[in-house]
């Protein structure tokens, strides 16, 4: 089942909640909504839902414009945060409660309702109470209703922020291989931004009611589209610079900006993992001091102070750490082998989109 949202706003009151808002979801795509709190991502989930009506704006789902279909007509599932389970039900007639409602069978009732709790590893729960079940295993019966009555769109917002970071972790896992089972066409909102990378076929990127970019796990990493989406997804170092003949400078650091006048201001960013550090303070050209090292499980953090006071953060992984003897305090020397000149505020695009060097390496 295809979606296709097509120039979507909604306004409360004088509060403009979504503007503008165009993108398409090809079926049997996970796709993620990620954005802070107050982008606007929830209510576009709601508006696809039929639970808010946009104030502009088309939703099309398999080539029907579904605006004025009530949510009982769209053949949606929706999985909220709070599980929002029935407390007085147990775990098997909260997942049949959408299908008695629909008159199914009560043969097709049991049948349906115990495929579903052996696919979501609940057999033997059925009997259950909410209230005698986990974090994760009350959001995978919320996750089971919705599917009861074979929706052809799955909505899911923010579905493991109720639990901790374990189950969290197990519930993405498990959340993947139920979509490569089934190949539900699904969207979900999120703020993690390591949830949306780990769990998502494409993501979208929302702020202050606006979409800042769709695109791969890795392209809205890599190739950030706005300011916005550089500082939300991961960590980046970015520095303000003034652009002279063709350079943006600070201090010893030189970037290549061509097609800027003199007396631009850009700003420049560069992923932690683009920061060279070396404790051998003459074999990278830039010199600094290290300031703190950061122990993060798979790898290290290295915060270094420049001798023009910048603060940097680099990264490099436990086997290239271990191969030097870091000291704290210590004069080290860096390097910064890539960079990319963020697009300006209120713009999302690079400027100017022409320029050939508005991505490349520094050299040690």
């Amino acid at each position: 089942m295809k979606i296709e949202v097509r120039n979507l706003s909604k306004q409360f009151g004088s509060v403009e909640a979504v503007t503008r808002v165009s993108f398409g979801v090809n079926e049997g795509e996970l796709l993620g909504l990620l954005g802070p709190s107050g982008s606007g991502k929830t209510t576009v989930l709601r508006m696809i839902a039929g639970l808010e009506m946009p104030t502009a704006g088309d939703i099309i789902i398999d080539g029907v414009r579904v605006n004025d279909l009530p949510v009982q007509q769209r053949n949606i599932g929706f999985v909220f945060q709070h599980y929002a389970l029935f407390k007085h039900l147990t775990v098997f007639h909260n997942v049949a409660f959408g299908l008695k409602i629909k008159q199914w069978k009560r043969q097709d009732i049991r049948q349906r309702v115990s495929d579903l709790l052996r696919l979501m590893s609940l057999e033997g729960l059925g009997d259950r109470y909410p209230h005698h079940l986990s974090g994760g295993q009350r959001q995978r019966v919320a996750i089971a209703r919705a599917l009861a009555s074979r929706p052809s769109v799955l909505l899911l917002d923010e579905p493991f922020g109720a639990v901790d970071a374990k189950v969290r972790q197990e519930l993405r896992e498990w959340l993947i291989r139920l979509h490569d089972d089934l190949k539900v066409t699904s969207l979900f909102v999120t703020h993690d931004q390591e949830e949306a990378m780990e769990v998502s076929d494409r993501i979208l990127v929302f702020s202050k009611g606006r979409l800042e970019q769709v695109g791969l796990p890795s392209e809205v990493y890599e190739d950030p589209a706005t300011e916005f989406v550089a500082r939300f997804i991961g960590s980046m170092n970015i520095l303000e610079v003034v652009v002279k003949n063709g350079t943006a400078r600070m201090g010893p650091l030189e970037f290549p900006a061509v097609g800027y006048p003199d007396g631009h201001r850009v700003r420049v960013g560069f992923r932690p993992y683009h920061v060279r550090v070396a404790e051998d303070p003459s074999m990278f050209r830039l010199r600094a001091k290290l300031r703190h090292v950061y122990f993060l499980g798979v790898a290290y953090r290295l915060e270094i102070e420049t001798d023009e006071g910048l603060l940097l953060r680099s990264r490099m992984n436990k086997e290239e750490f271990r191969q030097y003897k870091f000291q704290e305090g210590a004069p080290v020397s860096y390097a910064i082998t890539q960079f990319r000149i963020l697009p300006e505020e209120g713009t999302h695009a690079p400027l100017p989109a022409s320029s050939p060097l508005n991505r490349g390496p520094i050299s040690p």
